[in-house]
């Protein structure tokens, strides 16, 4: 038998419609509950109790006390005895999905491409958010595209941003070399993440985080004053750690570079660069109440976004 080429690929270098469409189980056993909203708006997400808030429940006879503003005429008018509108307060919040599809994202040595990782990472929380009755929004960018997708509910909204993510993670990559670029394209979808963003959101950034440009804390610190964040920072083990002493070929398909793992002190800055990466992303999320969850694409994603569930502790700065 044949074995199709592409389909070996699929999971690896990119990841198919299929493939995310069957995370849908494996979502349900995600239990996210992270902090407090923050929204202004009455009854936000957990509220289920009845009262004055968004949405229209029911007509009940006129009881003293109630708001003159919130009389149902044409109930009074039908029935001749005064009603009073009764509104059930709003439960479901906006998820964003902020998903980065850079050239940097399109690196693996373990099991697959940091972009696959992120996709599946952004199909499990949407299948998530679908399943808990959220309104789910996306913003979805490379060097070449920038999609945009408005908050709705069910489980269209869900397979709307899944076709999204399988097909940026099948875009060819922008050419390396160009951090500026890389740097442009972040700063500006996170940009328009803080002109789309409503009070009360949650949002997840899913990316390696390289190349963001020096305004990403400021950007991070204007977000966290409405909406609730979690960073979620990818990364390969072998960002993290060179292999076994050696010389290795890397390659992009086009260009290919020489890595000499035999110094050990080369070996040692090569680690520190990428912990000092780590390092400041965490300190960034620490000082701005930020969740900070890490991501390696030798790991299981369920597993990883399990750590979601654990209780988030708010270290407030003296």
């Amino acid at each position: 038998m044949t074995v199709n080429p592409e389909h070996i690929d699929d999971g690896l270098i990119y990841i198919s419609q299929s493939r995310l469409i069957a995370l849908q189980r494996e979502a349900g056993l995600l239990k996210l509950n992270p902090g407090k909203i923050k929204s202004r708006l009455s009854g936000s997400y957990l509220s289920r109790f009845k009262g004055r808030g968004m949405e229209f429940d029911e007509a009940r006879p006129y009881q003293p006390g109630d708001d003159i503003r919130n009389m149902d005429w044409r109930v009074t008018a039908r029935t001749n005895k005064p009603h009073s509108k009764v509104f059930r307060e709003e439960r479901e919040r906006p998820v964003l999905l902020w998903v980065d599809f850079r050239h940097s994202m399109f690196f693996g040595s373990q099991q697959c491409f940091k972009s696959v990782q992120a996709a599946q990472a952004a199909a499990l929380l949407a299948w998530k958010a679908s399943q808990q009755g959220d309104r789910l929004g996306g913003l979805i960018f490379s060097e070449q595209q920038h999609q945009e997708l408005r908050p709705s509910r069910g489980k269209a909204a869900a397979l709307h941003l899944i076709r999204q993510l399988s097909d940026f993670s099948r875009s060819q990559p922008g050419s390396m070399g160009k951090s500026e670029k890389q740097s442009h394209d972040a700063r500006h979808a996170l940009s328009r993440l803080v002109q789309v963003a409503r009070p009360g959101s949650l949002i997840y950034l899913i990316s390696d985080f390289r190349h963001v440009s020096a305004r990403f804390e400021s950007t991070l610190n204007r977000l966290t004053r409405h909406s609730e964040l979690v960073l979620i920072h990818l990364y390969d083990a072998l960002e993290n750690t060179l292999p076994a002493a050696g010389f290795y070929t890397v390659t992009d398909g086009v260009n290919d570079a020489q890595i000499n793992a035999s110094d050990s002190k080369v070996r040692q800055q090569y680690h520190n660069r990428f912990d000092a990466h780590r390092e400041n992303l965490q300190q960034l999320c620490q000082k701005n109440k930020v969740r900070y969850l890490s991501l390696s694409t030798d790991q299981p994603v369920l597993t990883g976004l399990l750590q979601i569930s654990r209780p988030f502790s708010r270290t407030v700065s003296k």
